[in-house]
């Protein structure tokens, strides 16, 4: 496995009894490509660590609330998951939580505890229906919060390309620490590195313009209007007349959302991305760039990413992959384990194998 380069990365999650997950405990690398058949549970890790970001923004109810309920969350109800139970290690720093259902349709924690390099570990009780998570570390300097490694992580959705989109309206010029989940500031954000970040903004143009020639730059202002809004525009190569973005394709406003994602100054990027099917609706070419660029990205971030497809797994090493598998409405994760694999991939790449069922994650009856 490609080693982690912060503290703050997750190295293990303990995950039992959430959705699709009766029991998972996974070790994770700085790149961690999951592979499996639709509805295998891919989506469901990702949408754990949405869930415990909910949880450390004290959004956890309306979380529950949102899904349908404690019995959308637990693994087939409570009739057959009594808890919802998970660890996270970062390091020597972890944090662990036991959620279970009330006859009021909330969730509440049976347990919450969090541990530091001592190994010293501090309760914060149970019975509570939000993080009691202090603010600061046990004798540690005031201001902060405790773990600080349990918040930067982001996931990025950018499925939603619509003509109503929020990456297409305009927004908030000043809307711009960081580029949003999914990307409704990227004109804002743009806007900021154009200004601050010159050789990083050029960089992103010069690599959107590999997988769309025709691409020349943005065209990025405060609105006549109203200064303190920004619509994102572009112009063609060789052209002036700016187009607004409903004018790009699906694939290519995707492919543009990402390059941001990955190509970011460091000081923005959280230290764990997560992204659920980047590849789609990319043309092949465009799927070796964004695994190009994260590759790049997983030497100083770690990488989380779920995937259909078969041209993007190709461009990993079978130490990268997890293969996620269903079988009796359980989802179950592991990683490959490149020796075994070391004779069959001097004939075949990890694409074949997969669609060979050599590797798993297929359909399974």
């Amino acid at each position: 496995m490609k080693p982690l380069t912060s503290q703050h990365q997750l190295n293990r999650v303990i995950v039992n009894g959430f959705k699709s997950i009766r029991r998972c405990d996974l070790p994770l690398s700085a790149l961690n490509i999951m592979i499996g058949a639709n509805g295998a549970g891919k989506s469901n890790l990702i949408a754990f660590f949405h869930m415990i970001r909910q949880l450390l923004e004290k959004n956890l109810q309306r979380y529950v609330g949102k899904q349908g309920g404690p019995d959308a969350v637990l693994h087939f109800g409570r009739k057959t998951t009594e808890t919802l139970d998970a660890e996270l290690h970062f390091g020597n720093n972890g944090y662990k939580l036991a959620l279970e259902a009330t006859h009021d349709n909330r969730m509440m924690f049976a347990e919450e505890t969090f541990w530091t390099k001592t190994g010293v570990e501090h309760p914060c009780g149970a019975g509570h229906f939000e993080t009691r998570l202090p603010f600061r570390r046990p004798g540690g300097p005031t201001g902060g919060q405790p773990l600080p490694i349990l918040k930067p992580w982001r996931i990025y959705h950018f499925h939603d390309t619509g003509d109503a989109a929020h990456v297409k309206q305009p927004h908030g010029i000043n809307d711009n620490a960081y580029l949003r989940p999914d990307a409704r500031n990227l004109a804002a954000f743009l806007y900021l590195l154009q200004n601050r970040h010159e050789d990083c903004y050029r960089r992103i143009v010069k690599t959107i313009r590999l997988a769309a020639p025709f691409f020349g730059d943005f065209h990025l202002r405060p609105s006549p209007q109203n200064e303190e809004i920004i619509e994102l525009e572009w112009v063609e190569r060789d052209r002036d007349a700016p187009f607004k973005a409903h004018h790009l394709s699906d694939g290519t406003l995707r492919f543009i959302c990402l390059t941001v994602v990955f190509l970011q100054p460091e000081e923005y990027q959280p230290e764990t991305i997560l992204v659920d099917e980047p590849e789609l609706g990319l043309h092949p070419a465009a799927i070796a760039l964004l695994a190009s660029m994260m590759r790049s990205a997983a030497a100083t971030r770690q990488i989380v990413a779920a995937t259909q497809s078969v041209e993007f797994l190709n461009q990993f090493d079978p130490e990268d992959v997890v293969v996620v598998d269903r079988r009796g409405g359980e989802s179950t994760l592991t990683r490959l384990d490149p020796e075994a694999l070391a004779e069959w991939l001097q004939d075949y790449s990890l694409g074949e194998l997969w669609i060979k069922n050599i590797l798993g994650g297929r359909p399974a009856r």
